[in-house]
């Protein structure tokens, strides 16, 4: 299941990057006193009593400025406030309850979405300063009083995030059709497979980078199976997003990855490999989502002996952190190997959800650990007392260890590739976590 979106909304200048670090543990976006200094949205993962969830950092609302760097954050942040779960709206304890607040709430309210306020900058330990109370008459329910600087009040803001996220799904009630994401950058051909895949002109295709702008769902049924097919806005470098539109279509983009099941990375054979792939398929690897690389346009490319193979060498180069990940050379124009696509997708949605058991685990561990002992330092061996899977969709395993520090990467890499090459996982990432155990616990 996708992870729910919190989205923190406010002014500028009123520490919603501040409460963005608190929140996430480190300082991932810009914090300064200078109003407007987060101007893009900023994207990071969290977990909190072991729900996982995507925070989003906004530009400030200014409601009535004309200022077109503030009406472009103005526009972001309402993007933010479409595609969010819960939206935080963050107000300034010192400069109290303002005029520019209380159009905001009109906003939040307008978008049925479930709002916390939370009023920052209560900097004293005990009971909630006076003029917090002023807030109330936004009329958005509950105040928090949270000190973004000193750390105070978070605990209590992320417990009340948690009550208003979206239930998990239960095992075996989710939806049944897969949810693909056809990602890549712009004019990579995503319209046109989308199109193929689904059997008709559903999406605008055009050469033009950039037609589409919002994610498309298109819900279709084959002898492959039943799939959900979202065509997405390509993802450009941040320094190439010069319209504000194509910056509300990068949100869409990531919000896409977030929902899909499997993500579909479309390669432009024309013109290879760039930086810009490598990030895109970054996206989708962080999220822990099945992938499967898709070389489209393999029709334009005059073949000689050893084309494909040199391709195929090169992306495995450009995307080692990803080589679990099937490939293949299509047309989206002719529909050549569009076939083969799909059995590739059904294949990694499978992987994506295989679970081992125990005891199947345990064994593979002891063999691995036979084969190649666990490494030393001073003197002190690295123990695997034992592994259990713990979920899905990346499948993830727990490995109970003497010391998380004898644990070196390199043997982490090895156990990975023993389970895929014991148990396959194709398409899939896999995740596995540490997590020190005495003999006698």
């Amino acid at each position: 299941m996708s992870a729910p979106v919190i989205a923190i909304i406010g002014r500028p200048n009123v520490g919603k990057s501040s409460l963005f670090n608190a929140l996430h543990g480190e300082r991932i976006s810009i914090v300064d006193d200078t109003p407007g200094v987060t101007r893009d949205r900023v994207y990071a993962r969290a977990t909190w009593r072991e729900r996982e969830f995507v925070m989003i950092d906004t530009g400030g609302i200014e409601p009535d400025s004309d200022d077109e760097i503030l009406k472009g954050m103005r526009a972001q942040a309402q993007v933010a406030i479409d595609t969010a779960d819960v939206i935080v709206f963050i107000c300034d304890l010192k400069t109290g309850l303002t005029a520019a607040d209380e159009e905001i709430a009109v906003i939040l309210r307008k978008s049925r979405r479930p709002v916390l306020l939370c009023v920052n900058k209560s900097d004293q330990v005990g009971e909630p300063p006076p003029q917090m109370y002023e807030f109330y008459n936004l009329g958005l329910g509950e105040v928090y009083p949270i000190s973004a600087a000193h750390r105070l009040g978070i605990g209590e803001l992320l417990d009340a995030v948690y009550d208003l996220m979206p239930p998990e799904a239960e095992p075996g009630n989710e939806e049944s059709a897969i949810r693909v994401a056809l990602i890549g950058k712009p004019n990579a051909g995503k319209s046109s497979l989308s199109n193929k895949m689904i059997g008709q002109d559903r999406s605008i295709v055009s050469s033009i980078p950039g037609t589409t702008r919002d994610a498309i769902d298109s819900r279709i049924e084959n002898e492959f199976g039943s799939f959900t097919v979202i065509d997405t806005a390509g993802l450009r470098k941040k320094g190439r997003i010069d319209s504000s539109i194509e910056k509300y279509s990068m949100l869409r983009s990531l919000a896409a990855i977030e929902r899909a099941d499997v993500c579909v990375i479309l390669i432009d054979a024309s013109e290879g490999v760039t930086e810009q792939d490598t990030k895109i398929a970054g996206y989708a690897h962080n999220a822990g989502k099945a992938s499967v690389f898709a070389v489209n346009k393999w029709d334009l490319i005059e073949k000689e002996t050893g084309t494909l193979e040199a391709m195929r060498k090169e992306l495995l180069e450009r995307f080692s952190f990803m080589d679990y990940a099937p490939v293949v050379f299509l047309s989206a124009k002719t529909g050549q190997r569009v076939g083969t696509l799909f059995e590739k997708i059904v294949a990694a949605h499978g992987q994506s959800n295989r679970r081992l058991s125990t005891g199947m685990l345990n064994d593979l561990i002891a063999e691995s650990v036979a084969m190649v002992p666990t490494p030393q330092d001073k003197g002190k061996s690295l123990k695997i007392y034992y592994a259990t899977q713990v979920a899905v969709c990346p499948p993830q395993f727990v490995l109970f260890v003497n010391s998380k520090d004898l644990m070196h990467f390199s043997y982490m890499r090895y156990i990975e590739n023993q389970l895929r090459k014991n148990f396959g996982f194709e398409g899939t990432p896999i995740r596995i976590y540490l997590r020190e155990k005495t003999r006698d616990q």
